[in-house]
C-alpha cells in the first residue's frame, strides 16, 4: 500500500515531463503564422473587452487611433523579422558554447529552469532597457513616441518608433546571450511578452482586489497605466513588462488612482505630435525637451509596501 503514493508521484512527474517536452518542441519550431495569429488574436481579444467594458470612455475615433499604432506595430514586426537570424544565431551560439547564466548553473528541474530563464530575459530584455530609455536622453527621444499616446489602449502596446525597435532588439539579443537561453525559451518569452503587453495596455480595469493580487506577480493594467501618466515622477515608475517583481525589487513600483491618470507626455502635447505619423517619426531627431509638468504633480508616487 505504501508504494502506491510513490508510484502515483512518479507517474505524475513523468506526465508533467512529457507535457513540458511537448511545449518545448512547439516553441522550438513555432511557425511564423502562429506568432502572427498570437499578435492579431491578442489585439482582437482585448479590443473587444475594452470596447464592452472600458476603463475610460474616450471621445475618439477608435479605428483612426488604432491605424496610427498599427503602423508602428508593422514597423516593429519588420525590424524584428529582418534581424531574426541574429537572435537565432545568438541563442544557438550561447547554448552550444555553454555561455550564459543558465548554462553555468547546476542541473535544474525543467520548470525551475524555465521560470528562472523567463525572469532573467524579462529583467534584461524588457525592464532594464526600458529603464535605460528613460535615463538616456537620446534613447528617451525615441521611446517617448510610445508615451505620446493620449488614448492608451491595447493597440498602444506596439507603438514604438523603428529606431527604438532596433535598440530593444539589441538588448533582447544581449539578454539571450547573458542568460544562455535556448531558442524555445526565447520564442516562449516573446509569445508571453506580446500577450502581456497587450493586456497591461488595454483600456480595461480589473476589480481592485484582483488587480492588487495579480500585480504581485505580473504587470496588470492598473499598474502599467500609472507609467503612462503624463508627468514625472509617475512616468519613471512601473517599467515592468511581464513580471512585476523587478519594479518591487528595485523600488520603481508605484500606485495612482486610475481616476487621476492623464495619458500622454507633458513635453509633446500638440495634436501632430501624438497623432501624425510623419511628425512622430521626426521627433527623435529634434532637440531634447526637458519635462515641464512639475507644477501639475500631485506629490510623489505611493510607493508599494515591500512587506
Amino acid at each position: 500500500m505504501g508504494a502506491c503514493p510513490a508510484i502515483a508521484f512518479f507517474a505524475q512527474t513523468r506526465k508533467d515531463s512529457l507535457t513540458m517536452d511537448s511545449i518545448i518542441q512547439y516553441f522550438e519550431t513555432i511557425p511564423s503564422s502562429h506568432r502572427s495569429l498570437l499578435l492579431a488574436g491578442g489585439i482582437t481579444f482585448f479590443w473587444l473587452i475594452e470596447s464592452a467594458v472600458p476603463l475610460f470612455r474616450f471621445s475618439y475615433h477608435k479605428w483612426k487611433h488604432a491605424l496610427v499604432n498599427i503602423f508602428f506595430t508593422l514597423t516593429t514586426i519588420i525590424v524584428n523579422f529582418a534581424m531574426a537570424f541574429i537572435l537565432v544565431g545568438a541563442s544557438s551560439w550561447a547554448v552550444s558554447n555553454h555561455i550564459g547564466l543558465l548554462n553555468w548553473a547546476p542541473e535544474l528541474p525543467i520548470m525551475a529552469y524555465t521560470i528562472i530563464g523567463l525572469l532573467l530575459l524579462d529583467l534584461i530584455g524588457a525592464y532594464f532597457i526600458h529603464w535605460v530609455e528613460h535615463k538616456v536622453r537620446w534613447m528617451w527621444k525615441f521611446h517617448l513616441i510610445h508615451h505620446t499616446d493620449v488614448h492608451v489602449d491595447t493597440t498602444t502596446a506596439n507603438r514604438h518608433h523603428p529606431g527604438e525597435s532596433v535598440f530593444r532588439f539589441v538588448f533582447t539579443t544581449a539578454a539571450v546571450v547573458i542568460v544562455g537561453a535556448p531558442i524555445w525559451m526565447v520564442m516562449m518569452y516573446q509569445a508571453i511578452s506580446v500577450v502581456l503587453s497587450q493586456f497591461n495596455h488595454a483600456n480595461i480595469q480589473l476589480p481592485k482586489r484582483l488587480d492588487d493580487l495579480l500585480s504581485w506577480v505580473i504587470v496588470t493594467p492598473n499598474m502599467h497605466h500609472v507609467h503612462h501618466h503624463f508627468v514625472l515622477p509617475y512616468t519613471d515608475t512601473n517599467y515592468g513588462n511581464i513580471f512585476s517583481v523587478w519594479d518591487r525589487l528595485f523600488g520603481t513600483f508605484s500606485k495612482l488612482d486610475p481616476e487621476k491618470i492623464t495619458y500622454g507626455i507633458d513635453t509633446h502635447h500638440s495634436i501632430p505630435e501624438y497623432s501624425h505619423i510623419g511628425t512622430m517619426l521626426k521627433i527623435p531627431f529634434g532637440e531634447y525637451r526637458a519635462p515641464v509638468g512639475a507644477k501639475f504633480r500631485e506629490g510623489t508616487p505611493e510607493q508599494a509596501s515591500q512587506s
